[in-house]
């Protein structure tokens, strides 16, 4: 890069400081991952906007890793953000007001520069795809309180159904070293909205309480209403918000959070070709980056000890994703009128799946196309009822 465009951007991007971390730990940002070495101080060149920051400190031979700890940072032009490792509780944390102006007036004099490692713009066009409808207000509703997502302080239900990856995930996260242990008295997790797993209105009969369940349009405009003040956006924002949290962050919770959103979209029948064409267009679009780039076999997090969880448990053809899309895609097949872009993407991502993990979503009908693994709680539910049901909803 020319010098001159390339100190522009150390002055111009945002510029995270990070001060005393261990050699050997894992810090991350968005989809790059670092090994710390000895001159590390942190990260420049930084475009400004939403990312998400990670890392998992090490034992001494760089050998083990503790469980990844990430937040979410949403910084303008020549901003500076400056953290600093805490050895006694192995996490970076802020320092004080005095300290955090005295070290920006530093970076912002150069002082640090040689010890800061660029930030790779050739992958920013991923981030971008992968968190393009994450806002500020997206973060602060979501984020925990102190804006630390880890695996490590999630009250996660553990009599909810389990799918086999869910299973898979459990036994990964299990065999992470020198795991913390925390008071799980208080709530640390994240403030995800909550999308009702089966639906029950009083009042309702059988038959119409059963079409509900199978479509699940009417439950989307609700939420999109109640929770997401009618933005299909951010909803969106949620969707990659908690991809991002399970991916990068390694959070159960948010796997599960993106589950319940992927089964609530996928599991509308009306919404895609009538009355909300455009919202599922790019909902297609985001599910496609996201699985584009979780399925990448040279991704570098993979080498580094921070293991993905985007492993064999999403290969097999009994995932729930494989019957949530296999239903959709027939529908589509179906359906007599498709938006165009609808219809682009969502063979886009049918081609990527057949492609990538050679799934096969042969269909002899409707009926046929409806497989699902015994005991999942997104398969659909069918409700007879002499009675009307109480006026509750089952939350994931």
């Amino acid at each position: 890069m020319d010098p001159d465009a390339a100190l522009e951007l150390v002055k111009h991007g945002i510029t995270l400081l990070l001060l005393d971390v261990p050699q050997y730990t894992l810090v991350g940002i968005d989809t790059q991952m670092f090994a710390v070495g000895p001159a590390f101080k942190g990260i420049k060149m930084i475009p400004p906007g939403v990312h998400f920051v990670f890392y998992s400190s090490s034992s001494r031979d760089g050998k083990e890793f503790s469980p990844i700890i990430g937040f979410f940072i949403d910084a303008g032009p020549s901003e500076v953000i400056v953290r600093k490792w805490d050895q006694q509780e192995e996490r970076l944390v802020k320092v004080s007001e005095e300290e955090e102006v005295r070290y920006v007036q530093a970076v912002r004099s150069l002082e640090f520069d040689r010890q800061l490692g660029p930030y790779t713009l050739i992958q920013d066009g991923d981030w971008k795809r992968l968190s393009n409808y994450i806002t500020k207000s997206t973060i602060e509703r979501l984020e925990p309180i102190g804006g630390e997502i880890t695996v490590t302080t999630e009250l996660v239900m553990k009599n909810t159904p389990k799918t086999t990856m869910e299973k898979s995930l459990d036994e990964q996260l299990k065999t992470i070293k020198f795991s913390t242990t925390v008071d799980k008295s208080e709530r640390k997790g994240c403030y995800y909205t909550s999308i009702p797993r089966v639906i029950k209105r009083k009042g309702i009969q059988g038959e119409e309480l059963t079409s509900l369940n199978l479509d699940k349009t009417q439950l989307l405009e609700s939420l999109l209403m109640k929770d997401y003040g009618g933005s299909e956006d951010s909803l969106l924002g949620e969707l990659q918000f908690a991809f991002i949290a399970f991916l990068m962050g390694q959070s159960l919770e948010a796997f599960l959070q993106w589950k319940s959103l992927v089964s609530l979209l996928f599991g509308c029948v009306e919404a895609p070709f009538h009355t909300r064409s455009q919202l599922f267009t790019k909902f297609i679009k985001v599910i496609y980056y996201q699985l584009k780039y979780g399925l990448q076999k040279d991704r570098s997090d993979v080498q580094t000890g921070a293991s993905a969880l985007l492993d064999d448990s999403w290969l097999s053809a009994d995932s729930f994703l494989h019957h949530l899309c296999k239903d959709f895609f027939l529908l589509v097949q179906e359906a007599s009128v498709v938006d165009g872009d609808l219809l682009s993407w969502t063979r886009k991502v049918k081609e990527l799946l057949e492609n990538s993990l050679g799934w096969e979503f042969q269909h002899s009908s409707a009926v046929d196309g409806m497989y699902f693994e015994e005991g999942d709680e997104y398969a659909p539910v069918v409700e007879m009822l002499d009675e009307p049901s109480t006026d509750e909803a089952a939350s994931a």
